[in-house]
């Protein structure tokens, strides 16, 4: 187990190596110039050119990337063009939003997908397998946003249960964090949910035909029992898998969700970064979620032996 934990960390440095590289060459290389984002308008040529040498971008790319690169290694992000703070203090600042937004849309989406793919799998062709099955490709068709604005037309105009904006921490006032958590959280986990029962239902759908599970059922054992310790146990490889994969979900949907339901998270900070060309803003927090997405696939990984006796490292 310890030596294929740290190949896979090994495995890790070429993989942030390759998003290091292409997200830098991807700003460099697009149209827009951040120098004349911040001196403005009526800026002067002249003017332009003073705070591109300022800010280090008439240096050629390969020595602006190992400048930058650099100064990672050692723990230290830059500073961000546009909001003047450096860009570890910014993250710090937007963390939370970001976090407590995927905490509870992992909570619910999972809390909720994984038994209704279960009893869809065990009520195969009834009513409520083919309402799973509609949900799953409403979920899947329907744009985030799209979703979040009707959530806030129902809950917030017209029944009023809900604001529509804003973000209070946990530990300020516990029930309007919690408030504000709901119509986002419900948005970003439409996708989540339906991709997780589509995949719960197929696997536990062929772990049903299992001779296990035919002896389980004749020794008597009540079908909780067979489908929980038996059935979803045996299907949960792929289920963890799709759930680690539904990060990447979280991660795109938020910059999303944060801008309709103004939440001061990671995402929406991505998003005012990319209008104002803030390079070491956008290479940090792009870099920072790809961290995230690599550790969670690896703990993933790692989890497969609690579920899968057979599976050794």
């Amino acid at each position: 187990m310890i030596d294929f934990i740290a190949r896979r960390l090994i495995a890790i440095i070429p993989v942030l190596a390759v998003v290091a590289i292409f997200v830098f060459l991807m700003l460099r290389l697009t149209p827009g110039d951040p120098a004349a984002v911040i001196a403005g308008d009526n800026a002067t040529s002249d003017q332009i050119a003073d705070i591109r040498n300022k800010l280090g971008l008439d240096e050629p790319i390969w020595s602006q990337f190992a400048i930058w690169i650099g100064n990672v290694l050692q723990g230290n992000f830059g500073e961000s063009f546009f909001f003047k703070k450096t860009v570890a203090e910014l993250i710090a600042q937007r963390v939370e939003p970001t976090l407590a937004l995927a905490i509870c849309t992992l909570l619910f989406a999972v809390s909720i997908s994984v038994p209704i793919g279960v009893m869809a799998a065990y009520r195969q062709g009834s009513l409520l397998d083919r309402a799973v099955m509609g949900f799953s490709v409403l979920g899947f068709s329907v744009p985030g946003f799209v979703i979040g604005y009707c959530l806030i037309y129902v809950f917030a105009i017209e029944l009023g249960w809900l604001p529509v904006q804003g973000y209070v921490r946990i530990g300020v006032n516990f029930w309007q964090f919690l408030e504000r958590m709901i119509l986002p959280s419900l948005t970003l986990s439409v996708g989540f949910v339906a991709l997780i029962s589509r995949i719960t239902r197929a696997s536990v759908l062929e772990v049903l035909n299992e001779d296990y599970i035919r002896t389980a059922r004749a020794k008597g054992l009540s079908n909780r029992v067979v489908l929980m310790r038996h059935a979803l146990r045996n299907a949960a490889v792929p289920i963890l898998t799709v759930i680690g994969l539904g990060i990447a979900i979280l991660i795109g949907g938020a910059v999303v969700t944060e801008s309709v339901f103004g939440l001061p998270g990671l995402g929406r900070l991505t998003v005012e970064a990319v209008l104002s060309r803030d390079f070491p803003t956008i290479q940090t927090v792009i870099l920072l979620f790809s961290v995230v997405y690599v550790v969670i696939n690896l703990l993933i990984d790692i989890s497969y032996t609690l579920f899968d006796p057979r599976i050794r490292y």
